[in-house]
């Protein structure tokens, strides 16, 4: 037999394994030697009170002992019967990769940046040179814009596939057990170039090809059907079917598809900068001062809030984190946030960000596909030239920006390339800028040492989601006008995050496999 038990516990109870089996004992009535194993199925954090608690979740196995794991990952060893030809080597495109090789599906995936630890350089390059390769960056290469974004593997979008799936896949291939039981699962950037590579191992080992270096430069359609593709400018290569998993700043993409006269459309997403605290002050704010153990992690918040009728919201929220360079190009910067496994550096990073939609955009023409991407581009443009036209960011501290005001000095930074002391007000859109003043006194009033002069924002972030979207059939998961042509995720405008990423992936693939099998 098996029970479920709910417990409320302090942090210090939670690591005291003896007083949990003592309070299962109780609650179900039984003697010790009943229970053969204990094990914790859930957990999250309940730090809305003064009392600081986890909310656990055990199965208690009675007289009985536990089932064996399973095998989470089963391969098929595939040949070049059936193929999937995947573009991008991110979250989407290598789940989609291993979801081909569980249904007997050869995956051959194009990756136009380097493998994962080839990437190093070029980010040390971004970081100390300011020197932007458009190939390999934080963005582009193997495990992209997620391998050296953090690892949150938290997603709302449980309807759309198996998230459950993808934790498992993700444990098989060297992810420490926790992300199945946590609430919000993390991974850290550290730990992510491993288990990228283990990835890879199975891809090739079962039969699969990864090929980096790689770039989509063309693509055949005919008769509205998918037919070829071109890598780095080469000649047209038969494809029956093209998963394009290419992320939200592959921009050169959009350009291409348009180019073909392949359908894309203007998308909204969110825009603003990235604000940056001292670790402890968000502590002391989430775990009510006075409550907090050494034994809870780095305290995370979330805050939202409509300024005249516009979504205002924190984005990518990292304790313990570093604010990162992501620029793609190089005449531009863009911020983003990341943390380590252990979420041990002293500062806390998120995105503030406004809705932006199409039409709230000056100059607005509709079925204009560009008009949110073109927006996104100057804004960044236009901060890389206020920094001073290297990698360093426009930046300000956070009193500062709300009184209109440059600071005269700014705090210290995790950002590596170096801040420039600018009155954002003057370089960010004026709706942007107002709505986030506003925004922030707001989340003063919800969290009141969050505002605070020794936080300090950097800018833009921007690339939240993609500003185009790539429109397809919510049935079959194809393009709406081309056969054969599967947008997928981020870079489509149809997911957000490492897991909704991945299930896309798995999904398009699963597309796939069913159509070909009702032929």
């Amino acid at each position: 037999m098996v029970k479920v038990v709910d417990l409320r516990l302090s942090p210090e109870k939670m690591e005291d394994w003896d007083f949990i089996q003592s309070e299962i004992c109780t609650l179900l009535n039984l003697r010790i030697e009943k229970i053969k194993h204990i094990e914790l199925h859930k957990r999250s954090l309940d730090a809305r009170k003064h009392k600081i608690v986890y909310q656990a979740k055990f199965l208690v196995y009675i007289d009985e002992v536990p089932p064996q794991k399973p095998i989470y990952f089963n391969p098929i060893q595939v040949d070049s019967n059936q193929k999937a030809t995947i573009i991008g080597a991110g979250p989407a495109g290598l789940f989609a990769a291993l979801a081909a090789l569980e249904a007997g599906v050869k995956p051959v995936l194009f990756e136009r940046g380097k493998m994962v630890r080839e990437r190093r350089r070029d980010l040390a390059k971004i970081n100390k040179e300011s020197i932007v390769n458009p190939e390999s960056n934080y963005c582009f290469g193997e495990g992209g814009a997620g391998t050296y974004s953090d690892g949150k593997l938290y997603t709302r979008s449980k309807k759309r596939g198996d998230v459950k799936k993808v934790l498992e896949w993700l444990v098989f291939f060297g992810v420490d057990e926790n992300i199945l039981i946590e609430a919000h699962p993390h991974i850290g950037t550290n730990r992510l170039p491993k288990i990228i590579e283990n990835i890879r191992a199975a891809i090739l080992e079962n039969g699969g090809e990864i090929h980096f270096e790689s770039k989509l430069t063309d693509i055949q359609v005919v008769e509205q059907q998918i037919v070829g593709i071109a890598i780095n400018e080469g000649s047209i290569q038969p494809v029956d079917n093209l998963i394009l998993a290419t992320g939200h700043s592959a921009r050169d993409i959009y350009y291409l598809l348009h180019k073909r006269n392949i359908k894309i459309e203007a998308k909204s997403f969110a825009l603003g900068v990235r604000i940056e605290h001292d670790q402890e002050i968000i502590n002391e704010i989430q775990y009510h001062g006075a409550d907090y153990s050494p034994l809870l992690p780095p305290a995370a918040y979330a805050l939202v809030t409509q300024v005249d009728g516009v979504g205002v919201f924190s984005f990518c929220m990292c304790p313990g984190g570093i604010v990162a360079p992501c620029a793609t190009e190089q005449n531009e910067v863009v911020t983003n946030g990341w943390s380590p496994s252990k979420r041990n550096n002293p500062y806390a990073n998120s995105g503030i960000v406004v809705q932006v939609l199409p039409e709230m955009i000056p100059g607005y023409q509709a079925n204009n596909p560009w008009t949110c991407l073109d927006f996104q581009k100057k804004v960044e443009q236009d901060c890389w030239k206020a920094a001073g036209e290297t990698q360093k960011v426009p930046a300000q501290r956070l009193l500062d920006f709300i009184e209109n005001k440059v600071s005269a000095d700014l705090p210290q930074s995790s950002y590596i390339p170096g801040l420039t002391s600018v009155d954002l007000n003057t370089v960010l859109p004026k709706f942007i800028a107002e709505k986030l003043q506003k925004a922030f006194v707001e989340f003063g009033k919800k969290m009141p040492q969050f505002l605070t002069n020794e936080a300090v924002l950097h800018a833009p972030e921007s690339r939240t989601s993609s500003p185009v979207r790539i429109p397809r059939n919510k049935e079959t998961l194809e393009h709406e006008e081309v056969k054969g042509l599967y947008p997928c995720a981020e870079g489509a405008g149809y997911a957000g995050g490492i897991v909704s990423a991945a299930v896309d992936g798995m999904r398009c693939i699963a597309a796939i496999h069913q159509k070909a099998n009702a032929v």
